[in-house]
């Protein structure tokens, strides 16, 4: 294991630490898990908010992970659970190896292929990448797992009764005696203490031994202002039928995972000061939680910053009025990156309706069948709709062609989308294939990396709704307006989009 350095950096002299200590002393809830606080006289590390008595300068160090502040030998603090808020919106705002490794290694990819699988992914050798990851965050990838995995098994002990011998197997460990002796180093308790210490037992347990019949309720932490209700209208209406569900107040759905299926109901819960996302989840193997968890927070992005953005955008007289309306909104993620540009492709240039229809279609005649009376299907792989996608698709010749060239291609590995590509190869990836322009690829960005900082200047619905909201609509003068609103760009257009009276994210219109 890499030990990061213990030292306490230079003070209050620094002014990136002075920042963060006046966080600190004010306690605002608004930075937990943006950064951790370690307290080297007492030897745990705390959320900015802990209520605990301000240490001195003298006795803190600030970590960007709690990875770093477990190698330097600190553990989780009792009082304020600082593994217990939403997770850093640094990986989603930021581009670099740090960050898509953060998202790879949160989406399980240590666990399935090693360091090596990892940096692999990363077009870089294992050494390389941990000495960036030990530089830029404080600890290697393999310390960053283990983090990943302690905060998993803490999940599971408080929200479950699953037998611990699964929760250790579930939250991806190789073994019962890892599993043991990491969450007594980082909690400085066994899990059974863990366990004993929850507040309130779990809705259900574990419906059964048999891992397909494996029944899980977890709490998702987001952080506020939370536009939930907005994003369960744009799932909703796009929702296809034997694939997904939604109401007003909750969004259910399959997924593939890497080991196997599952089926999980999201419902917005919480307060309005501390929001949280509901979850329901049948899994056909437990160790795919982690990734679900994972996609599930992408998904409704629970993490963005959102005072930061709300902060941001309002400062433009034009967009006051839709933040004070909508504070908290949020950009939908995704659950699948190929999934995602499938129906990216198939909207294009047509409404949301006829949109649904197709892919409800496709999916009926492609999809794999699993049990049930409402969620019964799974959207097809890119393998299924290469083989059998050109009898059920209709449209534009040249879209189909372009559907089953990109189809084959994720199929034989010649494209490839991952969380851990940055924007810049992504997009380019997608419109260096034919029939495939700067929207599709920009909108395919924004939904799967996270990317907060695109402006489909080029739609129709956004244009009509920057009209309404007395700004310009040529694109080049509305992307010079854009400019102003950077780092936050895909929040601006969210609220565009919203202020044009139809879908957010229209099957695109495009002009231009």
């Amino acid at each position: 294991m890499t030990t990061a350095p213990t030292a306490p950096p230079l003070g209050l002299a620094d002014p990136v630490f002075a920042e963060r200590y006046r966080i600190m002393c004010s306690r605002d809830t608004r930075f937990d898990g943006q950064f951790i606080t370690g307290v080297h006289t007492t030897g745990i590390y705390c959320r900015p908010s802990c209520p605990a008595t301000t240490p001195k300068p003298g006795n803190v160090s600030f970590y960007l992970t709690a990875a770093a502040a477990h190698d330097a030998g600190l553990r989780a603090c009792k009082r304020c659970l600082p593994d217990a808020v939403p997770g850093s919106p640094a990986w989603n705002t930021r581009d670099d190896l740090a960050a898509r490794s953060m998202r790879l290694i949160s989406d399980g990819i240590v666990e399935r292929d090693g360091v090596a699988g990892l940096a692999a992914r990363l077009g870089y050798t294992p050494r390389h990448l941990t000495r960036v990851l030990v530089a830029e965050l404080g600890a290697g990838p393999l310390a960053l797992a283990r983090a990943h995995r302690a905060q998993t098994a803490r999940l599971l002990l408080l929200s479950t009764d699953l037998p611990i011998t699964h929760v250790a197997f579930a939250a991806g460990f190789g073994s019962v005696r890892q599993f043991n002796d990491t969450v007594t180093a980082v909690y400085e308790r066994t899990p059974s203490e863990v366990r004993a210490a929850r507040r309130s037992e779990p809705e259900y347990a574990a419906a059964g031994v048999d891992q397909a019949e494996t029944k899980i309720t977890l709490n998702l932490p987001a952080r506020a202002p939370f536009d939930g209700a907005g994003l369960l209208r744009f799932l909703g209406t796009r929702a296809l039928p034997g694939v997904e569900t939604a109401t007003a107040t909750s969004y259910a759905r399959t997924v593939q995972l890497p080991h196997g299926t599952a089926t999980v109901e999201a419902t917005v819960s919480g307060t309005d000061a501390a929001p949280a996302l509901a979850c329901s989840i049948r899994l056909a193997h437990l160790t795919d939680l982690a990734p679900l968890v994972s996609r599930l927070r992408r998904l409704f992005d629970l993490d963005a910053d959102a005072p930061a953005i709300d902060r941001h955008l309002a400062a433009d007289p034009a967009l006051s009025a839709p933040v004070a309306q909508t504070p908290g909104i949020r950009v939908p993620g995704s659950m699948d990156a190929e999934e995602t540009l499938f129906r990216a492709l198939i909207g294009q240039q047509i409404s949301v309706a006829a949109a649904r229809t197709t892919l409800t279609r496709l999916a009926g005649a492609l999809g794999e069948p699993l049990p049930g009376p409402q969620l019964r299907l799974l959207f097809p792989t890119a393998a299924q709709i290469a083989a059998g996608g050109r009898a059920v698709l209709r449209g534009p010749a040249a879209r189909i062609e372009t559907i089953l060239r990109v189809a084959q291609a994720l199929a034989v590995g010649d494209l490839t989308l991952s969380f851990g590509q940055t924007r810049a190869d992504l997009e380019a990836s997608l419109v260096a294939l034919p029939g495939i322009g700067p929207w599709t690829a920009g909108y395919v960005a924004m939904r799967v990396l996270g990317s907060p900082d695109i402006l489909l200047t080029s739609d129709l619905a956004l244009r009509q709704g920057a009209g309404r909201l007395g700004l310009d609509v040529e694109p080049r003068a509305l992307a010079a307006r854009g400019a102003d609103w950077a780092p936050w760009r895909s929040y601006a257009g969210m609220h565009l989009w919203h202020a044009s009276g139809r879908p957010a994210l229209v099957s695109s219109k495009q002009t231009g």
